[in-house]
């Protein structure tokens, strides 16, 4: 797949997508990153560290997040998109699920949309990634929670959201899928669905892995989120076994590592 300028091998490898929330009340690192002059710091460490793509967001969606105005996450969004785009050779990633803020966007440089309702939170999205001719990730989410058959309901959704993706005319060679940790499912859920991650290979596209101290971290280990890097680096090691093309991460140099060593010892 190639995403923005870069080419992607996801069947031989996985790639680290570095997190830059550009919001004041992100579950890890919120208001740490609002101001351009913070966000493009941590953008030169993290590429310093090795990131692979960027992957921004301009609202939370955390438990209990406030929802801000399109034209408040446009604001946000944009001049880091500029910024970065001017500055380095990096494909960059835009968490959101809102069409508008997609559109406005792309016309910036954006390279991927992030969707986290998999194309099914805005009616418009499907059209707006199909028309720009951008990359996507489809992550698994529903407004009810999934407590049994997780992995079942997972693939059903997802499902559900690529028809949407085939009817607006997506190129499916411009896809990626998430599985969707921490979303529509409890603790038991989440690692139900980290002990079967290679299940979502029946799509036969590429697969990404958000787990970065998420709450089935913190919840199992009984850790605030600035503890869970080693919780998060188990996750990795999954991902990589079980083939993921990405991981998106906050910590980029301590999950390149994993990565390396985890395909040294698979391809082994």
């Amino acid at each position: 797949m190639k995403i923005g300028t870069k080419e992607f091998d996801f069947e031989n490898h996985t790639y680290v997508m570095g997190i830059l929330n550009v919001t004041p009340d992100s579950f890890s690192d919120g208001g740490r990153y609002t101001t351009l002059d913070s966000a493009l710091l941590q953008v030169e460490h993290m590429l310093a560290e090795g990131m692979d793509i960027l992957d921004i967001g301009g609202m939370s969606t955390r438990p209990g997040h406030e929802v801000i105005t399109e034209e408040e996450e446009i604001r946000r969004v944009l001049p880091v998109i500029c910024e970065v785009k001017k500055r380095y050779d990096v494909p960059v990633s835009v968490d959101t699920y809102r069409a508008k803020v997609a559109r406005a966007s792309v016309c910036v440089g954006a390279d991927l949309i992030n969707d986290i309702w998999g194309l099914r939170g805005d009616a418009a999205m499907a059209r707006v990634i199909a028309d720009s001719g951008v990359c996507c990730c489809l992550m698994h989410n529903n407004e009810k929670m999934i407590t049994e058959h997780v992995t079942e309901g997972v693939i059903e959704d997802l499902t559900e959201s690529l028809r949407i993706a085939d009817a607006a005319g997506i190129d499916r060679k411009k896809i990626l899928l998430d599985p969707g940790i921490g979303f529509a499912k409890n603790t038991e859920g989440n690692l139900a669905m980290l002990n079967r991650l290679a299940d979502l290979h029946c799509f036969g596209l590429p697969l990404l892995l958000g787990c970065s101290r998420k709450s089935v971290i913190g919840n199992t280990l009984n850790l605030p989120a600035e503890d869970r890097l080693e919780g998060t680096l188990v996750t990795t090691t999954l991902a990589v076994l079980a083939r993921y093309g990405v991981v998106r991460v906050h910590d980029v140099k301590e999950n390149k590592r994993t990565i390396a060593m985890t395909e040294a010892i698979r391809n082994s």
